[in-house]
């Protein structure tokens, strides 16, 4: 795995940290880091919920992207909280698409092994929007 990818899957696994909110709410057993073009790192968590309110990892170290003031995006690695590197799902995948005509070349690692994909060929059919 290129050094980049190590970096990033060693920052989202810091902060990984399952535990129990309340009896309707888990977070922290999958984590995020995303490497914007500035070369900065942010990361987040899932926040899991009885209901439809949760927010995966993804979009929580988005978000906080977007709070400093970012909105381009390099790369994105996802980690289940066993270590294993896990793809973003589709509506993180859609998210990301919607952060500017850039977003089709934000790469996404797949698995442990190193293997990565741009995000306009994980949505080969979605409409360009933008």
């Amino acid at each position: 795995m290129e050094a980049i990818w190590e970096k990033l899957y060693k920052e989202a696994m810091n902060v990984i940290n399952p535990h129990e909110i309340s009896s309707t709410m888990w977070v922290g057993s999958v984590a995020s880091a995303v490497l914007t073009k500035e070369g900065n790192i942010y990361t987040g968590i899932c926040v899991d919920t009885n209901s439809s309110l949760g927010m995966c990892a993804e979009r929580n170290a988005l978000s906080t992207m977007l709070t400093h003031g970012e909105n381009e995006v390099d790369k994105v690695v996802s980690v289940y909280k066993d270590g294993k590197v896990i793809p973003s799902c589709g509506a993180c995948r859609e998210f990301m698409m919607h952060l500017g005509k850039n977003a089709d070349n934000i790469e996404m690692l797949l698995d442990n092994e190193g293997n990565a994909i741009k995000l306009v060929d994980s949505l080969p059919e979605y409409p360009r929007y933008k």
